[in-house]
């Protein structure tokens, strides 16, 4: 069983081409909805206000995502702080996930920074699903509510599409243009095969 990661920057789509693939049959390991789990798991909880303190938390007393990530989007030692916690547990989770899915062909894993931590090296072939810069700035100010230069802020902590386009081996274009779901189907029988 192939072991693909599927990886885009911040409003590329990634997460549209993941419900394509789990529409083909894919099983799909979303990591940054696992992410988004264990942050309000009461251990994880714990170890963040310690770190960061209680300004983090919401009314009910959970992390607050905006508070957060403004924390840790200026900070790298923020960031990094927080990657340490919450990578490790989620990779065990993918691990586990791959254990149950004994009749797939491949199984897929979704991350939007697959590449910049290094986890890519781990995965036997690597999705980047691409789109302009413009583009994707405008998708996430509707999707997030939020400033051009929030996005912007945002887009500092990913590489650029061409640093990650040579360790890739399948793209997806996403300009709004190319029909998407041929794109996937065609990925989805090379990866079916084995390439």
């Amino acid at each position: 069983m192939l072991r693909v990661g599927l990886t885009g920057n911040i409003g590329s789509g990634k997460s549209l081409i993941a419900s394509v693939f789990e529409v083909l049959g894919v099983p799909v390991f979303k990591a940054d909805e696992q992410a988004r789990q264990l942050i309000i798991s009461p251990p994880l909880v714990d170890k963040l206000v310690a770190f960061f303190g209680r300004e983090i938390l919401d009314h009910s007393g959970n992390p607050d995502r905006q508070k957060l990530a403004s924390r840790v989007f200026e900070s790298k030692a923020d960031l990094a702080y927080l990657n340490s916690l919450v990578h490790p547990a989620v990779r065990n989770n993918f691990d586990t996930f791959c254990a149950l899915q004994v009749n797939a062909a491949y199984v897929m894993y979704e991350a939007a920074i697959l590449i910049e931590t290094g986890y890519y090296r781990n995965l036997d072939k690597i999705i980047l699903v691409t789109a302009p810069a413009d583009v994707r700035i405008e998708r996430v100010m509707h999707r997030d509510r939020v400033s051009r230069s929030c996005v912007e802020v945002r887009m500092k902590h990913q590489w650029d599409e061409e640093k990650k386009i040579p360790l890739c081996d399948h793209f997806v274009n996403n300009d709004g243009v190319h029909p998407l779901v041929a794109q996937c189907i065609a990925i989805h029988r090379a990866l079916s095969a084995g390439q």
